[in-house]
């Protein structure tokens, strides 16, 4: 609410459930400089920041900073607990963990983003709100602000998929590959929504277009394969190239990268080896490409050897 216009921290009474911590109010973090970050297990934008997030909490926890991960998901699978404790013990997180699955903490803050940063003082008024990467020195010194410090920024070097994006050569959009939101599709035959239907490779797949490759079932928020052998196939010019993927109800399902027509050798991602093999265990992100030397447009091509693989967006780095 706003009181004499300032604007105070709203309720957290909204999660469904926490991790790492009782449940928390902005009653009980009075006195406390709090640090809100809205994040979802699956966004490439939040893995890149999160290194900077765990760091400022770990250095300025004993100067009276709370750090508060809000936990709301983007995509269906991203409800369940399981991925979320995953996610959270993988990344290292030891902060509290309000899982926002009503999105019931984004209503109350009317936040909107991915990842999303609300900087609250001590008296539990927000003074600073910053939404998606960078502005990470400004953020830090926000903290040191409320906490009433001042001293050398925290050293942070993200490693993996949380390595900062090569900006200089990142030429090609997310790109979600439901309905609901899907763009640049590139296979012959119109989509068929909500039915099962074969996709074949265009001759030519231009730049930042994607297309599939053989019977799948494009739905609302995600495409679904329906008989083993199907791929799908994205033109980018990225040094890194995510999908987002889940295996359903299936067991594991392994999966196979090539890079033009080849395997990946160096260029392979965190989630996949040098002959481009991998596996598709649970919902997450997975990283499929990291080029090793000059960064160009580059065809990848995933194929799945077995039936039931879930693709969500492909996100670039």
């Amino acid at each position: 609410m706003t009181v004499f216009g300032r604007i105070h921290m709203p309720s957290l009474g909204g999660a469904t459930e926490w991790l790492n911590s009782e449940p928390l109010s902005p009653e009980g973090l009075r006195g406390k400089g709090v640090l809100v970050n809205f994040w979802t297990l699956t966004c490439i934008n939040w893995l890149r920041q999160e290194p900077y997030v765990r760091a400022w909490s770990q250095a300025y926890r004993d100067d009276g900073l709370v750090v508060i991960g809000a936990h709301t998901p983007e995509f269906s699978f991203e409800h369940e607990i399981d991925g979320v404790r995953r996610a959270t013990k993988e990344r290292e997180i030891d902060y509290p963990v309000a899982v926002d699955n009503d999105y019931g903490v984004w209503e109350a803050f009317d936040n909107h983003y991915w990842p999303a940063l609300y900087f609250v003082d001590r008296e539990g008024i927000i003074r600073d709100q910053h939404f998606g990467e960078g502005r990470y020195e400004q953020s830090e010194r926000e903290i040191q602000r409320l906490l009433g410090v001042e001293r050398e920024l925290v050293s942070v070097e993200g490693r993996g998929v949380e390595a900062e994006a090569d900006w200089d050569h990142l030429r090609t959009p997310e790109t979600y590959l439901g309905y609901g939101r899907g763009e640049r599709f590139a296979s012959p035959d119109r989509a068929a929504f909500d039915e099962r239907h074969a996709y074949e490779l265009p001759e030519r797949l231009p730049l930042n277009h994607w297309a599939l490759v053989g019977e799948w079932t494009i739905g609302s928020e995600r495409v679904v394969l329906d008989q083993a052998g199907g791929s799908i196939a994205f033109r980018f010019h990225a040094r890194d190239a995510h999908l987002v993927m889940s295996p359903g109800e299936r067991e594991p399902i392994p999966f196979r990268v090539s890079i033009d027509g080849e395997a990946p050798g160096a260029s392979h991602g965190v989630h996949v080896d040098e002959d481009g093999n991998g596996v598709l265990d649970y919902g997450r992100m997975y990283q499929l490409v990291r080029e090793h030397d000059a960064v160009g447009e580059r065809t990848l091509e995933i194929a799945f050897l077995e039936p039931g693989a879930e693709g969500y967006a492909f996100t670039f780095g």
